[in-house]
């Protein structure tokens, strides 16, 4: 009798057609052809943060070499310090963009936490007070319907934290800094509780649901404080947030929990695409990204804890909390952009709305929740800027704020037609911000000069993101 059975079954090795078709990475790459890849990827129009990186080591030539302050360790310092309130609502910002919508109210969105931040510590608690009864009744209303809103299109997270908002103003909690603060933050994830449904479910254009908010809630933040008024925080907690260092061992843990923290990341994944067979970065390459990070976090430290006073009785050294603070939110949210569901759909949405929709995706509940993240994230800058300038005053979130905002998002590679961009674009965007104005400074230009140059900066990353898109549409696949 013929043995009919076959000594490789279907399941142990699937055919080479189905490997061809179905495109499955089943071999590794050699360094020179990841490089050839890479080169590829940047003549089909993929430039990602590139441009910006290159600009970034541009503007530090430059600036070091015009000035003999500004590689100090003091200004390094001052200049991280600076940038953090723009970095985090820029990462913010970068979830509105992805989807190819636009927050114009994000900058008095966060004026607006950091005003009712200001004025419940200042009155001991009492909102009522404070603002005089029909502004806080209307006030507790909006609270009220932002919960409302996020429950019927089940955001929980923002009527939760909407619902905390109203309580600690119903009850008048005593002052506390960590109370502000979360207070803060209730506020902002209610604003955009509200400016997410105007958009996502009345079907208003963002442009135009957040231009109007942006003169609306300019006005709330001039109602709060008074014209000419200034609310000063007077709390050592919230003067330590943009303000304060960690100590020198402080500093040190926070380079191993975070060095070493990538380096098991980016490693544990590389090795283990190794295993499955699948196509990986040479291990060279990879180990070579991993040294260099690892390398220039720990030059970064050890300079940082260094005394940088420039007098011989106070010393300053140590990390400036606002690097924790920045790294944290940006593992959380590359962690939920990159890794989650939640970031997959917000991709999809940003790149084809209709099919996305057609894939089953809740697109409503996807876009008003972006909304909610930005002005969450407005919200938490409001608390950096204003620990750093120590008070709040009526033009809070006013002036460059959005503007600088947006295009650090921008800058950093973040397409403005939605679908292309990371969080770490909003961090390499706002270091060239912060860099241009800081060194500027440094050279004692005027505020014209500086304004002009910023524009055109921003100008050149919209048209590169332009010309990429072009060519990326007309490249061969």
């Amino acid at each position: 009798m013929t043995n009919t059975t076959s000594e490789t079954s279907p399941q142990d090795s699937p055919p080479p057609a189905a490997i061809s078709d179905f495109g499955i990475d089943t071999t590794s790459r050699s360094t020179d052809e990841a490089l050839r890849d890479y080169w590829a990827r940047l003549r089909g129009g993929e430039l990602g943060p590139l441009p910006a990186l290159l600009g970034l080591v541009a503007l530090l030539i430059v600036f070091s070499s015009l000035s003999d302050t500004f590689l100090t360790l003091g200004n390094i310092a001052n200049l991280l310090a600076q940038g953090a309130s723009i970095t985090i609502i820029a990462m913010g910002l970068v979830f509105v963009l992805l989807l190819g919508e636009i927050d114009l109210s994000a900058g008095t969105a966060s004026g607006v936490t950091a005003a009712v931040m200001a004025l419940h510590l200042v009155k001991g608690g009492n909102l009522l007070g404070g603002m005089g009864e029909g502004v806080f009744y209307a006030f507790c209303g909006l609270l009220l319907v932002a919960i409302v809103l996020a429950g019927v299109m089940r955001i929980w997270a923002g009527a939760a934290l909407s619902a905390v908002a109203l309580v600690i103003s119903l009850v008048g909690v005593p002052p506390n800094p960590w109370v502000e603060m979360l207070l803060a933050v209730c506020v902002g994830t209610a604003i955009g509780c509200i400016t997410g449904f105007l958009v996502a479910t009345v079907g208003i254009p963002s442009f135009v649901v957040t231009l109007a908010l942006f003169l609306a809630w300019g006005g709330v933040v001039l109602q709060f404080i008074g014209q000419g008024g200034t609310l000063g925080l007077n709390d050592d907690t919230l003067f330590q947030v943009a303000n304060g260092n960690l100590t020198t061992a402080g500093s040190w843990l926070l380079f191993a929990l975070a060095a070493g923290g990538y380096a098991a990341v980016v490693l544990g994944r590389h090795f283990s695409r190794l295993r499955k067979g699948l196509v990986a970065s040479p291990t060279p390459m990879v180990l070579t990204k991993v040294g260099v990070v690892v390398v220039l976090a720990a030059v970064g430290t050890y300079l940082l804890t260094l005394n940088r006073s420039v007098s011989d009785v106070v010393v300053i050294s140590g990390v400036p909390y606002v690097v924790p603070i920045v790294l944290v939110l940006l593992v959380i949210g590359t962690f939920v952009l990159e890794r989650t569901r939640y970031g997959r759909h917000v991709y999809a949405v940003g790149g084809n709305k209709e099919a996305a929709r057609r894939a089953g995706i809740d697109v409503a509940r996807i876009r008003m929740s972006v909304f909610v993240i930005c002005s969450s994230a407005a919200a938490i800058g409001a608390i950096v800027y204003s620990s750093k300038v120590g008070s709040v005053d009526p033009n809070a979130g006013g002036g460059n704020t959005l503007l600088l905002s947006v295009g650090a998002a921008v800058i950093g590679g973040t397409s403005l037609f939605g679908g292309k961009g990371r969080l770490r674009d909003a961090v390499i965007g706002a270091a060239v911000l912060s860099t241009i104005s800081n060194g500027m400074g440094l050279l004692k230009q005027p505020a014209a000069v500086v304004f002009i140059v910023t524009g055109l900066v921003l100008l050149l990353a919209a048209g590169v993101d332009a010309l990429s898109r072009r060519r990326a549409a007309v490249a061969p696949r």
